[in-house]
């Protein structure tokens, strides 16, 4: 075999149907997890990965699964043989996906389980027999509380983002599900991060795994980074401001709060942008409508929380901005892993006020250098209000037209650390207002879009147990 076969897929040992569905997804050589795992997991060997966003995982485990339960098919079975775990919902549905690329096209069944929707359709591919199921921790729990899912023939575990898991609280569940399967399997463990719980969990139960770690903690090399300091009551009139001068492709915005979020598009999509909106309050259909929007690129910049920050694979963001500082560095490294993916350059922005010091001198430490602090010239950092025609800011950072103010039920607490996405209380409706203005010329201003609420977008097909089978003859 060449060296040049040795650099592409050809070089693994899967089944040509594998390998021809490989070709049409346009897949030109491995990444270094997919060269590093796939031959192990072929073997049959427990995995410990530690592998940040944007590496290739998803292809990584499921190729060699797939091959391995195609080559073992079992007649008459109607229990999955394979359970896929992972913490949000969008991450489900990604990996859903590529079960629907690979498994199906060597005749394998799925369905990825999780909450938003109506469990019936799931309950129904579940009892005609599925040989793979991704699923979300809480609604797989549902479906072994009521029976509609046996998990005793499992021969593959994995678990994606563990780290993850651990930090929105579904350790519990996971050990649960645990409970309900055979010891006797295979187990493959992705985090990007190590937290003491969840190495304890890995060595509980995986069995001599072999170990694999590519871009520990570092933001790809890829991704420049910049920071902009500013006073919090700056940062809408800035982003305005920055979003008419940058030659951009695609945007993602990242924000401390939900509410924020919703907002924020929303004066976007005033200001003639097309943009969506992603954060916990929205249905689970309006959730995929925005990702697919901003993936398919009817959208070119999509407003998100933290929900959005891991196992999104929307390619060729050009730009990230942070328009809040994340919480933590490992939340930087997971943010700026939306851009500069598959050896593409990106951009990071974050937006900084003095109190983010402390966090800025961390993430410089993992990075290994100085960030780059810049300016916009021309921008009047020292007005308050911003200058005549930009949307005014509140202290908690959301726009209103001059001389009306802010609802208090719709201002952020920031003294409080962000809920579970989720798990906060209903937020009441943002009241509308007159669309804003721009001070530029009229021969120079981007056209208006009509106005419509952040994250909507046209009906999209209700994703919830998404199912792949075998593909007609």
């Amino acid at each position: 075999m060449s060296s040049a076969d040795n650099e592409s897929f050809a070089s693994f040992p899967l089944d040509r149907r594998l390998q021809a569905a490989i070709t049409q997804a346009g897949y030109d050589k491995p990444t270094p997890i997919q060269q590093q795992a796939i031959p192990v997991v072929l073997e049959g060997h427990d995995v410990l990965g530690i592998a940040q966003t944007g590496t290739g995982k998803t292809a990584a485990f499921m190729l060699p699964i797939a091959h391995r339960l195609a080559a073992t098919a079992v007649r008459g079975t109607r229990n999955p043989r394979c359970l896929i775990l992972a913490p949000t919902r969008e991450l489900a549905d990604q990996i859903g996906v590529a079960g629907a690329t690979f498994g199906g096209a060597v005749g394998l069944r799925g369905v990825a389980l999780y909450g938003g929707m109506s469990k019936r359709p799931q309950d129904e591919k579940l009892r005609r027999g599925v040989d793979i199921v991704v699923a979300c921790p809480g609604r797989l729990l549902d479906h072994v509380d009521e029976r509609t899912i046996d998990l005793s023939a499992i021969e593959i575990l994995v678990l994606d983002e563990a780290d993850q898991m651990c930090d929105m609280g579904f350790l519990p569940d996971v050990r649960r599900i645990l409970s309900h399967m055979p010891k006797d399997r295979q187990t493959l463990f992705f985090s990007a991060t190590m937290p003491n719980d969840i190495r304890t969990l890995s060595d509980q139960i995986l069995r001599n795994p072999v170990s694999i770690e590519i871009g520990r903690s570092a933001p790809a090399a890829t991704v420049s980074h910049a920071l902009y300091p500013l006073r919090e009551n700056s940062k809408g009139a800035f982003l305005l401001e920055m979003l008419d001068r940058e030659a951009t492709g695609k945007v993602l915005i990242f924000t401390r709060t939900k509410r924020r979020a919703r907002h924020l598009a929303e004066v976007l999509d005033q200001r003639g942008h097309r943009v969506s909106a992603l954060q916990g309050n929205m249905t689970q259909n309006r959730r995929q409508a925005a990702l697919e929007g901003f993936r398919e690129g009817r959208y070119d910049i999509l407003v998100a929380t933290d929900l959005a920050a891991r196992g999104i694979d929307v390619s060729r963001i050009s730009h990230v901005i942070n328009y809040d500082m994340p919480s933590t560095v490992e939340a930087y490294t997971h943010r700026i892993g939306r851009t500069g993916r598959a050896e593409l350059t990106g951009e990071a922005f974050t937006f900084t006020t003095p109190e983010d010091e402390p966090l800025v001198r961390g993430i410089e430490r993992v990075l290994g250098s100085r960030i780059e602090r810049r300016t916009l010239p021309d921008f009047d950092y020292g007005s308050t209000p911003p200058r005549q025609g930009r949307p005014a800011m509140q202290r908690d950072g959301n726009w209103t037209p001059r001389g009306q103010s802010v609802p208090a039920a719709n201002q952020p607490r920031r003294d409080s650390r962000p809920r579970h996405e989720g798990q906060s209380r209903p937020v009441q409706p943002v009241q509308s207002s007159r669309p804003l203005q721009s001070a530029r010329p009229a021969q120079t201003a981007r056209p208006a879009s009509p106005a419509r609420p952040a994250g909507q977008t046209s009906p999209a097909r209700p994703s919830e147990g998404r199912t792949f089978g075998r593909r007609p003859r």
